[in-house]
């Protein structure tokens, strides 16, 4: 479980097949050591599995296994070594909860439509949403955008707006987001227990 709240972010080294699955790793300078080993890391709103860590100077290099499933219903099908990409680790007992609840679970991917990044203040980014999902959104309500836990500012007919403040957008791989780029998503694990039919 996470909360959402993005504080660091890693540079995507490699992905690549083997056998049946991929393997994906990492530089970032998010201090781990050995007991992180086995434990469960957002890497942009996908729950990932940490199973190897190698310590170069100041950086680490983070490894990790991803199964076909998750390549295919996640955004790292689009991914490629260079892009930034961001990083949380899981809560702990105690720990603050700023954001909102996030398993981690992508339920889908979607399109940037627009961007407008007039007001140097915040970003106006507009997403796609499938018919199937727009159910559960709800104006300011709690979105989870490549892990950041976000408030939908306006639901339209066939998409949303989110708002990005500088600070998210300066500790995010959202600055570098373009239109027509895809980002996972999980809908509010609230939404989703409250409207399951």
């Amino acid at each position: 479980m996470f909360t959402g709240i993005i504080k660091n972010t890693g540079v995507i080294k490699e992905l690549k097949k083997k056998n049946s699955g991929y393997f994906l790793s990492i530089i970032s300078n998010l201090n781990f050591n050995k007991r992180d080993i086995g434990t469960s890391i957002s890497c942009s709103g996908v729950c990932l599995t940490l199973t190897k860590i190698k310590k170069n100077k100041k950086k680490n290099e983070l490894f990790f296994y991803l199964s076909k499933h998750t390549i295919l219903t996640s955004a790292f099908k689009h991914l490629k070594s260079g892009d930034i990409i961001n990083l949380e680790k899981s809560m702990k007992y105690g720990d603050e909860i700023a954001g909102h609840f996030v398993q981690g679970h992508v339920d889908t991917t979607i399109k940037v439509l627009n961007i407008n990044s007039d007001n140097p203040k915040s970003w106006n980014i507009f997403f796609n949403i499938p018919k199937k999902f727009k159910k559960f959104l709800i104006e300011k309500g709690s979105i989870a955008i490549n892990g950041i836990s976000l408030t939908i500012a306006k639901i339209f007919n066939y998409k949303f707006k989110v708002v990005i403040v500088p600070h998210t957008l300066q500790n995010t791989n959202l600055l570098k987001l373009k239109i027509n780029d895809y980002v996972n998503v999980e809908i509010d694990l609230i939404a989703k227990t409250l409207l399951k039919k």
